[in-house]
């Protein structure tokens, strides 16, 4: 769009302290009671992925905190779990802390995500690096599909060939330990993830929550052989297996729709509502939204009366800049082109309509 007049604008906000009057409220209330917290865990509710704080900067570090909290999380759980796989001698509980220990990994690609993310913009990477963190995102996505692969196999070996597990009330004391630490750290990831708009922090939650899945598949497990029925293990393994593939379906079209620049219709909506709303604008002719990491960019054509001098062009298009900013969170840069009404300059646009 900006290729269609000179007469355009473009302002990066970036990292600047600047306060929009943003607020929370939503206007709506959440359902509860039991159904509604098993829906929460395989489909984790938001808004919509434009409910974050103000700034990219703050945003950068609201993801390197809750990293760093949750590594802390996941690897002391882990390190717990390691010494009762020692007392035990169980397969099970070993292939869920080494589980654990690799999710307390994942933060590694994501912080290294964050860092590159935050570096300025060059020549050759004009819109900046923060793709860095669905890239990271891709990585996630291809451990939780991991996960379930062994998770599967895991439990389709102890199958055909059981395993004789003791103190069998210490190895469900782990695997509830392992569940309960899992559950909270995706949480955790997860809400943070929704508040910045980092779909691949949103995916390691995700993650997080499969090895979940797995320490309570150890839980169940131990409880059914404790009960005289050593099959109970692996066909629980098995479930949990299929509950980590529906998992995996949502965090892969969380990241497949950042990779295609998908944008959620709300915030279109949003935008739309909000470049109309200035006066002087006769009507929005194109509108694009694009996320970068955790930030969203805008391209827009606003009609306009063919009659305004540059200068008042320019100026209205600062002002529908403006407006989007308030309206729709995690903006940092827009441009913004004025066209003249159809009716005015018929064929303003005759020099570039073959390339269309």
């Amino acid at each position: 769009m900006a290729a269609d007049s000179s007469t355009h604008h473009a302002h990066q906000h970036g990292d600047e302290a600047h306060d929009h009057g943003h607020h929370d409220d939503h206007g709506h209330e959440h359902n509860g009671g039991p159904w509604a917290w098993v829906k929460e865990i395989f489909a984790p509710h938001s808004h919509d992925s434009t409910e974050k704080i103000d700034t990219a900067l703050e945003a950068s570090q609201a993801g390197m905190r809750c990293l760093k909290i949750s590594f802390l999380a996941l690897f002391v759980t882990a390190v717990l779990q390691t010494f009762v796989v020692l007392i035990t001698n169980s397969v099970a509980l070993l292939g869920d802390t080494l589980h654990n220990y690799a999710d307390a990994l994942t933060a590694i690609p994501i912080a290294i995500a964050f860092t590159v993310g935050r570096r300025a913009a060059s020549r050759r990477y004009t819109y900046g690096y923060g793709r860095a963190e669905d890239l990271a995102g891709v990585v996630v996505v291809l451990l939780i599909a991991a996960s379930a692969a062994l998770a599967g196999y895991e439990s389709i070996r102890r199958l055909i060939d059981p395993q004789e597990v003791s103190n069998l009330w210490v190895v469900g004391l782990a695997g509830l330990l392992g569940f309960v630490g899992n559950e909270v750290v995706a949480r955790y990831r997860i809400v943070v993830g929704r508040r910045i708009g980092s779909a691949a922090l949103v995916a390691d939650g995700l993650h997080a929550r499969t090895d979940g899945f797995t320490s309570l598949a150890v839980l169940f497990g131990a409880a059914g052989v404790a009960l005289g029925f050593p099959a109970a293990d692996p066909i629980v393994g098995l479930l949990i297996t299929v509950a980590i593939l529906f998992v995996l379906r949502d965090a892969s079209k969380e990241i497949y729709r950042r990779l295609m620049d998908g944008i959620e219709p709300d915030v279109l909506g949003a935008a739309e509502t909000a470049a109309r709303s200035v006066a002087g604008v006769d009507d929005v002719a194109e509108l694009r939204l694009r996320w970068i990491g955790h930030s969203l960019r805008a391209e827009v054509g606003v009609v306009v009366d063919a009659a305004l001098s540059l200068q008042q062009a320019h100026t209205l298009c600062h002002d529908v800049e403006h407006a989007l900013m308030h309206q729709v969170r995690r903006l940092t840069a827009a441009t913004v082109h004025p066209e003249p009404r159809a009716a005015d300059a018929p064929t303003s646009h005759d020099a570039i309509a073959h390339h269309r």
